[in-house]
């Protein structure tokens, strides 16, 4: 009889905890983010010029940093600013929050999307600047960021300061690998 009623208790907690794990939810904001960060990568990726590329890699990057982060704006010179928001998908140099709010809706988030803790935002994007003013090929320095979406900011980076079509598709592979990363963390967190 004891058996029965633990069995028939687990079932019953596991029937109310599957909607959750199997569906979770993205607050809209995030997933609308995520979209729009995604279209840059893909036209950056299937661009046919530089330029094509550039304003791509361009939309990205602000759309990850927002206006109160480093590097927004119009990088490409071309007098218009790609993807241009209110809110960066991270916190601002200012402490100003970003899209993906904080405390983080899951660790995956914690982990993948913000790195870690924001309550030195300056700090936090000194260190990417500074891992993308210490890149180079063969020293790939964005493994070093714990935030993917910084990572994207440097390929986009990269692609901004390259005059070479090949090298902009190929950064923005790599880019791609931390959009679904950022997306993964929101959508199917396993840990």
């Amino acid at each position: 009889m004891r058996a029965f009623l633990a069995l028939t208790l687990a079932a019953t907690v596991l029937a109310g905890c599957t909607g959750a794990v199997d569906e979770p939810e993205v607050a809209p904001d995030v997933a609308a983010r995520l979209d729009a960060l995604d279209a840059a990568v893909a036209d950056w990726a299937a661009a046919s010029s530089l330029d094509e590329a550039q304003i791509a890699a361009e939309a990205a990057r602000n759309l990850v940093v927002g206006p109160a982060g480093p590097l927004y704006g119009d990088a490409d010179g071309d007098g218009m600013i790609a993807g241009e928001v209110d809110a960066g998908l991270l916190p601002g140099l200012d402490g100003s929050p970003g899209v993906t709010a904080e405390p983080a809706v899951n660790a995956c988030v914690e982990r993948d999307v913000l790195g870690g803790s924001w309550e030195q935002p300056e700090e936090r994007w000194d260190e990417a600047l500074t891992a993308i003013d210490a890149w180079a090929p063969g020293n790939n320095t964005f493994p070093s960021l714990a935030s993917h979406p910084q990572r994207v900011v440097g390929w986009a980076t990269l692609t901004l300061e390259t005059d070479d079509l090949d090298e902009a598709h190929e950064y923005s592979s790599h880019a791609q690998l931390h959009v679904d990363v950022a997306r993964t963390a929101f959508e199917s967190c396993d840990a």
